[in-house]
């Protein structure tokens, strides 16, 4: 399968759906976030292996969770998790220069590997921060959306406070290790929260102060 065919087949199923995020994938090139010996299944819709035992996210989940977050340009984003820098790309060319995303990851292996792909990829507007994203980044708050890319046992309120209102945060939640929900939460108020539930995924844990490390007597 190319890219055209991924874009195609991403749209009949209902994942691909705005302008906007359409064209952000036909220009952001998934094969630069690969390791060279998966780059030939760069445009298979599935995950494939990365550095440090991670993986770079199935383009499908990567464009359900972009497009329900209703990105606009010039919008101040905070992701949780680098990864291979494929979704703060796809995020990059949606918000544009004149807005900014600070992706935090835990893995310093991936803080390298992540900063080598975005600037080969040419975006200055993606800034790779190493430390706790379950902390969230208070020095840049408020932010206009934010998304974490690994389950939590539950909604770290530290990431909801550092929401504008009207803001939007769409993360994995549960305590299954196959099976959690994908949540989008919008801040309606300064102590209003609205919540939707978009369907069952599979995402890692997301390892911090606020995420398993804390709770890791709730795995079951």
């Amino acid at each position: 399968m190319d890219k055209e065919e991924l874009i195609h087949s991403m749209i009949r199923s209902g994942a691909l759906k705005s302008e906007l995020v359409i064209r952000a994938f036909e220009k952001v090139k998934r094969e630069n976030f690969c390791l060279p010996k998966y780059s030939d299944g760069a445009y298979l819709d599935q995950p494939l292996p990365i550095i440090a035992g991670q993986t770079i996210s199935q383009p499908t989940t990567v464009a359900i969770m972009t497009e329900s977050l209703d990105l606009k340009e010039g919008q101040n984003i905070l992701e949780i998790g680098a990864g291979s820098g494929y979704q703060a790309a796809i995020i990059a060319e949606i918000i544009g220069n004149k807005g900014k995303i600070y992706t935090i990851e835990r893995i310093l292996e991936l803080v390298g590997f992540a900063k080598n792909n975005i600037e080969r990829a040419g975006y200055m507007n993606v800034e790779i921060i190493y430390g706790d994203g379950t902390l969230g980044l208070k020095n840049k708050a408020p932010f206009d959306r934010i998304i974490v890319t690994a389950c939590a046992p539950r909604i770290p309120k530290i990431l909801k406070e550092q929401l504008k209102i009207g803001g939007k945060l769409i993360i994995p939640v549960g305590k299954e290790q196959f099976s959690q929900d994908l949540m989008l939460i919008t801040r309606i108020e300064k102590n209003k929260f609205s919540e939707q539930n978009l369907g069952p995924f599979v995402f890692v844990p997301l390892i911090g102060k606020e995420g398993w490390k804390e709770y890791s007597n709730e795995i079951s």
